[in-house]
């Protein structure tokens, strides 16, 4: 139990200085973003009625008093209002949510599912050449950035080959190039860890002893070496699942859905600051939710991990987080 106080307890200290950065750094931006909305001369505002608009957003207050008041809300549950649309920022992004997490969730499991049948492949392939090739491949596709992807896969399957519409898409269809996009730079870091562990854990002395009794390489890897590998493979997936939000904010861009991207990428325009904040604390909290749970569920899934006191750090996590 103290274990999972002191985690839980650096959990909430590492969202609070999320939300501290994030609200000092988009409070120094230039402008104004009620200013940008309300001196429209279309919309017939006087100074006097701007000013008020301003103080009802508490946009006239010092900062300090301004983090105070927010830092209070969002503990409170309330997220403020768009200075946009005038909606409440936790109605925005309850609308925007879901096809961002119908994105994620889809991206991370085909992500997982291209990690670990490139794994085997690159640990069962018959020539060593092939292998190698394999071996190599999580390192290009780490380099390749999520809009280019996204780019390419339009170009090819949607303009050039038409096996994907992009303009009257039924929601199935819609996901398609989304999900592959999301989920190939996702796979390649989740391939990389797991490579290695398989790696390393085919020099232990255990699976020279079970080659020796005559088993195949087949069943050495799926009985052996592979549940003996997870442990990094869950940590950094548990880190690229925290990041996920970041990489569908990308894809959604690309794509045009309408998700915490474009959102996220309207609320920027505007300078929308509320909406701001609560995009980027919504993904600090997801990112350390998952990474939390993460955190609690090592000693269980390995008794060594276990101690007295509680269980630590260890050096299996310690590699996956470098």
């Amino acid at each position: 139990m103290r274990y999972v106080a002191r985690r839980v307890g650096q959990a909430a200290i590492v969202l609070i200085a999320a939300f501290t950065a994030t609200f000092f750094l988009l409070q120094s931006l230039p402008g104004d973003a009620i200013l940008i909305k309300y001196e429209n001369p279309e919309l017939g505002l006087t100074a006097d009625q701007i000013a008020s608009i301003r103080i009802a957003y508490g946009a006239d207050t010092p900062a300090w008093e301004q983090y105070l008041h927010t830092l209070g809300g969002y503990l409170t549950g309330d997220f403020g209002h768009s200075t946009q649309y005038g909606t409440p920022v936790l109605r925005l992004i309850g609308e925007a949510l879901p096809e961002t997490l119908a994105l994620a969730g889809w991206g991370f499991l085909l992500a997982v599912t291209l990690a670990f049948g490139l794994a085997f492949l690159a640990t069962l392939a018959p020539f060593a050449w092939l292998r190698s090739a394999l071996h190599s491949l999580p390192a290009l596709l780490v380099a390749v950035p999520v809009f280019w992807v996204g780019i390419l896969l339009i170009q090819t399957f949607s303009f050039g080959l038409g096996w994907v519409p992009i303009i009257g898409a039924n929601p199935m269809q819609a996901l398609i190039l989304p999900v592959i996009t999301l989920a190939v730079p996702i796979s390649a870091p989740l391939a990389q860890i797991l490579l290695r562990s398989i790696d390393e854990v085919k020099l232990q002395p255990f699976v020279t002893v079970i080659r020796a009794k005559g088993a195949n390489e087949a069943w050495v890897l799926t009985r052996s070496v592979l549940r003996n590998a997870l442990l990094p493979t869950i940590t950094i997936a548990g880190i690229l699942f925290g990041e996920l939000i970041g990489g569908a904010v990308v894809t959604e861009t690309v794509f045009g859905r309408n998700g915490i991207g474009r959102l996220t990428e309207q609320a920027v325009a505007n300078q929308d600051i509320p909406v701001l904040q609560g995009i980027v604390l919504l993904a600090a909290t997801t990112f350390v939710i998952v990474n939390l749970i993460v955190d609690l569920v090592f000693p269980v899934l390995d008794p060594r991990l276990r101690t007295e006191r509680g269980a630590k750090t260890t050096p299996a996590r310690e590699e996956a987080l470098v």
